[in-house]
């Protein structure tokens, strides 16, 4: 161990300044220092679990993250583990992760030769242990598709099998673009299944893909990335679909902190304050941490409601470039507990107006959780999730017993009940001071909706203007209606409509060609910007913004 220590210390001092330069400190916005417990998506990690085996320190690693939990998640002397996603299926727990030699001269810079290994458990926490060994590839994903078969993504493929146990057959997606800039590349790509089965993707960049299988072409729809408006430098997305909306955590790797995101749709996405994560959330139930440098690739673990109950995290116990080949020093990945948002209902049926004066929520009892013995009333706070996360939203003025469940009725006079259109949040503690929280559905707004996205005209000149032939695509889960499109350029800094119609209905995953004609001349050779919005009187409107030469 003292010649282990020794040869950590002298690769530390050989390395030249400015390797060190992986991480800085984002500074936080002001008002952040005003969210109560719960206003945060960290405040969900519970504390690590690890069957009864106790802590331990006859292992690798530095100061800080001894003692620890060697039997949670996935770690071994012979290899350094880094990107993991844990499945359930038929009775085991599945874990696809990636690996590659401790010994490997380069250490952590080995990644780029990542083995991807299937290992299982028979609980969600681990100690999961390779079973077999699928192939090459890194960043991995798994999911299940509608027809049961298993897709496991690693950056520029994906291998497919019948089964969660192999055999895997490795293929190649099909994804297209449809005129839109891809934003930063398709090394993290992460995936949700939608209610009909089809798919959402988000890459790296935070562009939105839909597919209607699964293993179908993956088609972008996004023009801007999902992500918040930020200085950061974002990777490791994950998405998934819960009871109530769409969930998606971004991690800002330079700047250890990662940001959390709503979306009734998967389209539109709202970023809530507040960390989702960052260094020292692997705590154990008597308070001492596990001091991780970094945590990266997140995953989550869902139940039957698609609540995340479990997150998983590929940690490293120093700066990556700090790995070396057979030192101290190494990294797994690990798993946290979550709390689970709890199952809420709004009862009333009809919009909550300025002249609203009550709402009524049902609070679902289940397995652990007596809404009737456990919820501090005078704690909780409804509404809006901006207003409830800084302590504010609406008060509970009755409650009353409903079978099991619990019925409260909050006062919501002169308050807005959402700030995203579809969603409310409760916010607030147990008698014991634990959190309480949960997401409840408008019960008046149409969760699901068509999804129209166009792509970028085709003109063919003509003696008396040009014709514009577009196509429309629906990505949606239902049945797109008649809907507005108009076309415009900007000509000389001055911006010019060039078209206008109405796109007939579309089938989900179905298309229409619109052919159209304009008056329009434009100069030969000339490169214009060209605008194409769907539903341009709504706020909900969608564009599409690109350079093209109309006569060439």
């Amino acid at each position: 161990m003292k010649r282990l220590l020794l040869t950590s210390l002298l690769t530390f001092c050989l390395l030249p300044f400015g390797v060190f330069a992986q991480t800085t400190e984002r500074p936080r916005p002001e008002a952040w220092k005003s969210l109560i417990f719960g206003g945060r998506f960290m405040d969900r990690f519970l504390p690590m679990e690890n069957n009864g085996k106790p802590a331990r320190r006859d292992t690798w690693g530095s100061e800080g993250v001894l003692p620890r939990y060697v039997e949670n998640g996935i770690e071994n002397s012979i290899l350094s583990f880094w990107c993991a996603d844990i499945k359930y299926d038929k009775g085991k727990y599945h874990m696809f992760v990636v690996g590659w030699p401790e010994s490997s001269t380069k250490g952590h810079d080995t990644w780029p030769a990542s083995t991807l290994y299937h290992a299982t458990a028979d609980n969600m926490t681990g100690p999961f242990m390779v079973r077999d060994t699928i192939g090459k590839g890194h960043n991995s994903v798994g999911f299940k598709l509608k027809d049961g078969r298993w897709i496991v993504y690693v950056i520029d493929g994906y291998y497919i099998s019948d089964s969660a146990e192999g055999p895997w057959t490795y293929k190649k997606f099909d994804f297209q673009n449809r005129d839109r800039n891809i934003m930063d590349g398709m090394s993290n790509c992460v995936f949700a299944q939608r209610e009909d089965g089809s798919y959402l993707m988000v890459n790296r960049g935070g562009g939105v893909w839909f597919s209607q299988t699964g293993e179908s072409a993956y088609n972008q729809i996004s023009e801007k990335s999902a992500y918040p408006a930020i200085k950061g430098s974002f990777e490791d997305p994950v998405v998934w679909r819960d009871n109530i909306q769409y969930n998606l955590i971004v991690n800002d790797w330079y700047g250890r902190i990662a940001y959390y995101l709503r979306s009734k749709d998967g389209q539109n996405w709202k970023t809530e304050s507040g960390e989702a994560y960052m260094p020292g959330i692997a705590r154990h139930a008597d308070g001492t941490k596990e001091d991780w440098w970094k945590y990266e690739r997140m995953g989550v673990f869902q139940d039957t409601y698609g609540r995340a109950i479990q997150a998983n995290f590929a940690v490293i116990d120093v700066e990556k470039n700090l790995d070396r080949g057979s030192d101290i020093h190494s990294s797994k990945n690990i798993t946290i507990p979550l709390m689970p948002g709890r199952l809420i209902t709004i009862l009333d049926k009809t919009p909550v107006t300025a002249i609203t004066k009550t709402v009524r929520i049902k609070i679902a009892a289940e397995k652990g959780f007596d809404p009737q013995k456990d919820i501090d009333f005078t704690s909780l706070n409804f509404g809006a999730s901006e207003e409830v996360n800084y302590g504010r939203g609406f008060k509970v003025v009755k409650t009353e017993k409903a079978g099991k469940d619990m019925v409260i009725t909050f006062n919501v006079a002169g308050k807005n009940i959402s700030d995203d259109g579809y969603a409310a949040k409760l916010l607030g503690k147990t008698k014991s001071g634990n959190l309480v929280f949960g997401y409840a559905l408008l019960p008046w707004i149409n969760k699901i909706e068509a999804i129209l996205s166009a792509r970028l005209p085709i003109f063919t000149p003509g003696d008396k203007g040009v014709g514009v032939k577009i196509v429309v695509e629906n990505f949606g889960q239902v049945d797109a209606k008649d809907t507005k499109l108009k076309i415009t350029y900007i000509d000389n800094g001055q911006q010019t409509e060039l078209a206008s119609a109405i796109i007939p209905p579309i089938k989900p995953f179905g298309k229409t060609e619109l052919n159209l004609e304009s008056k329009a001349v434009f100069e030969k050779g000339k490169e214009y910007d060209f605008t194409i919005t769907i539903n341009p009187d709504n706020e909900n409107r969608v564009t599409l913004h690109g350079k093209l030469v109309p006569v060439k």
